[in-house]
Order: structure tokens, then sequence, then C-alpha cells
């Protein structure tokens, strides 16, 4: 495994991103080969047979199973919520942290119903980031600790990671981001979030359009840079998580419109840096649809849902958990002493 040092780490970060292992040529290979010779016609079973090959390639065995799946929810506080661009107040990321540590939010019901493991991690909630229209929200260090922090965070052995965050104001730091990385306007990237309206949603916009501009020049078009001056904690450990689970052969799976804007940092970077990710569901977010087009993403789902917090992650784990089980405990025709395709 490649050690990340914590502090002023960008130039490492930069180069491990360009330099992570690729997938397991074999296993794919296998997976490749038995899907041929499962009862079914083939290609019958569509993306689920796609899906197969994938975890196989990214686990690196076959077959690939998924015994050990886990949850991981990052949740940060954002300075710029000082903006009004959030319908709820800031103290509801903590109020929700304690939620799912009691078992009462939706993600936890999710993990139930599939079996997977939750990890919560609370990223300095009492600070806040700086508000990204009057300054940066964390400084090239502090990121780049907290990308290493996300990295170390997910240390036992997995299957599957599912990755979410919460935080209050967040789809306004994630819509900045992503109107720095791809462009367009400020409109294009802004959304509801909890629940604006659409005087809000084009005061957003404003805000949006404000921050990007203050902190364009400076970031030069570093993708970490941008990340630093206008992402959160939550996003910056995503992105640690996504390099971390690469880094030991586990498979993953984004979930909505924040975490996946954090994802497209290491993308901008290096083009198959999500190679080894699936996106879980496309958020009702309306900016959503729009970056998923742009990293070259179909999700699994597409359930209106927008909740965050892993929540349409952990619902795909779903689809990800049936298409090992069918790859693995399909009968193959010789097996079954069914005829094959005729040649």
């Amino acid at each position: 495994m490649t050690d990340i040092a914590a502090p002023n780490a960008f130039d490492e970060l930069r180069a491990l991103i360009r330099d992570l292992p690729g997938p397991d040529a074999e296993a794919a290979s296998q997976a490749r080969a038995r899907q041929g010779e499962l009862t079914k016609p083939p290609g019958s079973l569509g993306r689920l047979e796609e899906i197969a090959e994938w975890l196989a390639a990214w686990q690196g065995r076959h077959p690939p199973a998924i015994d050990q799946a886990l949850v991981v929810v990052y949740a940060g506080n954002h300075g710029v919520t000082a903006q009004g661009i959030s319908a709820f107040p800031q103290e509801v990321t903590a109020q929700m942290v304690a939620n799912f540590r009691s078992g009462g939010a939706a993600i936890n019901q999710l993990c139930t119903s599939f079996g997977l493991g939750l990890k919560v991690f609370e990223l300095a909630l009492e600070v806040p980031t700086g508000d990204i229209t009057v300054g940066p929200a964390l400084s090239d260090e502090d990121c780049a600790g907290t990308i290493v922090y996300g990295f170390e965070a997910v240390a036992e052995d997995l299957d599957l990671l599912c990755v979410g965050e919460m935080g209050i104001g967040n789809t306004t730091s994630a819509s900045a981001l992503c109107l720095a990385l791809f462009g367009g306007e400020a409109e294009d990237w802004a959304g509801p979030g909890t629940g604006l309206d659409a005087d809000g949603i084009r005061h957003k916009a404003k805000v949006i359009e404000r921050a990007v501009s203050l902190h364009r020049e400076a970031a030069a078009g570093d993708p970490l840079a941008l990340l630093a001056r206008l992402g959160g904690r939550e996003l910056a450990a995503i992105c640690g998580a996504i390099i971390g689970a690469r880094m030991r052969q586990v498979p993953v799976i984004l979930d909505g419109f924040v975490t996946t804007a954090a994802a497209a940092v290491l993308q901008s970077i290096s083009p198959s840096a999500l190679d080894h990710c699936l996106v879980g569901h496309c958020s009702a977010e309306p900016a959503h649809r729009r970056l998923l087009k742009h990293l070259g993403k179909e999700p699994l789902l597409d359930l209106g849902m927008r909740l965050g917090e892993a929540s349409g992650a952990a619902l795909a784990v779903g689809v990800v958990k049936a298409a090992a089980q069918i790859h693995k405990g399909m009968a193959t025709f010789a097996e079954a002493g069914v005829s094959a395709k005729a040649t």
C-alpha cells in the first residue's frame, strides 16, 4: 500500500491519483468467460452482467462476492451558510449525525435492509469551513490532511464501499466546484438543496458565481486547489475514501450530487480515477444529471431521491449484490444439462 504524507501533500496526491492501480484483467476475463456459460441467452441480464465483471476486476478475484460491505457518511459544516443559501440552519448537521448514531435516519434503515455496516465521521462540525464568497473554504494543508484522513478512515477489509455525506450548505460548495471544473453558468449548477424555492435558487446561483469568480485565478485550474477553496471537509474526505478503496482493491458505489462532485475532482486529474466506482443513483438535484454526463457515468437507479447521507448508494447495493449472486450461483449449461445456443 502507498503511504500519503499528510501536510502539504498536493504534489504527492496528484502523483498518486495519476498512478492508481488498474483492474485485475485475469479476474475480469474469468467473469466474462463464465457469463457465456450460464443458463441464459448472451447479454440477457443486461447491465447485471457488466456489474459482475466490474466487481471481479476491481476486487481482484473470481467469482466476486459481497460479504463485507460498508457505508461511510462524512459530515461537515460550511461557512457559506452565512449567505442564506440553505433552507435549514447549520446546527441540523450535528443533529442529523446524532440521528444517524441513534439509528433513526433513512440510511440506518437501508443498512439494516441490506446487511450493511455504517460508519459516520464528524469532521470538525464546531469549526465550519470558511465562507467561500470571501475566502478559501480550507487551506491547502487542511484539505490535504482531510483527504488523507478519508483515505485512512476506511481501513478494514471490505468487499464494497458506499460513500455519502451530510452537511447543510454543501450543495452550494458542490455546485461551485462543478462550475469551476466544467464551466457553464451558475444557474446550470444551482438547485434546491434541502428545499429552496425559485427565489432562493436564484440567490444561490449568485453566491456560487461570486465564489467561483473569487477563486478561479488563485486555483489556476488545479482541481485539488479548487477543492480546497470551494469544497468542504466532507468533500475532501470523500476523495480520500475513493483513493483508499482503489489502493485496497475495494469497488465503490458513489451516492448523489455532492459525493459525485467530490469524485469529479479525481477524474479531472486522471480520466481513469473513477473506473472502480459506480454511481448508485441519479439525484433529483437538477445538476446531478449534467454532472454525470461530464463524468460519463450511468447511474444504477433513478428514483427521484435527493436525501444524501449515502441513501442512493446503499439502495443500489441490492442491485450489485444480486449481480454477484447471479454470477456465482447460476448453473452453467453443462451443469444444468441444458443445450447451449446452436453454433
